[in-house]
């Protein structure tokens, strides 16, 4: 039983209207009007005939416009630049403004925290486990919630009216958002002009 072997079909396209290309970008523009039959049965295999059509037209153009080069690691073509341009859905983005910090940190040769640096995890060494350094459950929110606080006199005598030793850290921590949010205002305002 010999199985019937499919009929090659042509490697060269005739179309009324050459097609263009971009092969920069691999493109082939078909500007001919697509001949579809009016029998929905057939649609996949005219579509398909359009797209092997269109992929062939290709295929001859970068074989014998772009220069082929024969390497260890197999043969290359080499693309020329694309010319067509490519729409973007938005504006290409404004660079953002120079903050303070960024200006700071450029003078003294200070990098950004390596992705490492920045996880929020840490070594809890008396536990022998993996703990958050900040937010919930954080390492600075340590002893916070500890039964026993240990007093010092000195801070005592300093202590405004009507605070505790159990609210310092948490109003620490809010001044500092403060102080942050303060300072970002002030730069927004500075870069505005």
């Amino acid at each position: 039983m010999a199985a019937t072997k499919p009929a090659k079909l042509p490697v060269t396209v005739d179309k009324p209207t050459p097609y263009t290309f971009d092969l920069g970008l691999l493109l082939a523009n078909d500007p001919n009007p697509l001949n579809l039959s009016s029998d929905p049965q057939n649609l996949e295999q005219d579509l398909a005939a359009v797209a092997r059509d269109g992929a062939q037209s290709l295929i001859n153009q970068l074989l014998t416009v772009c220069p082929i080069s024969s390497t260890p690691d197999g043969v290359l073509l080499s693309l020329p630049p694309a010319h067509t341009p490519i729409p973007r859905e938005k504006p290409v983005p404004q660079p953002k403004p120079e903050t303070k910090w960024s200006a700071f940190a450029k003078r003294r040769g200070i990098a950004p925290k390596t992705r490492e640096q920045r996880r929020n995890l840490q070594y809890n060494e008396e536990t022998g486990e993996f703990e958050r350094k900040w937010g919930y459950k954080g390492a600075n929110k340590a002893g916070q919630d500890a039964p026993i606080i240990e007093l010092k006199a000195a801070k005592e005598e300093n202590r405004k009216e009507g605070t505790t030793v159990r609210g310092d850290k948490r109003r620490e921590i809010r001044e500092k958002v403060k102080r942050n949010e303060r300072r970002m205002r002030k730069n927004l305002k500075r870069n505005e002009k």
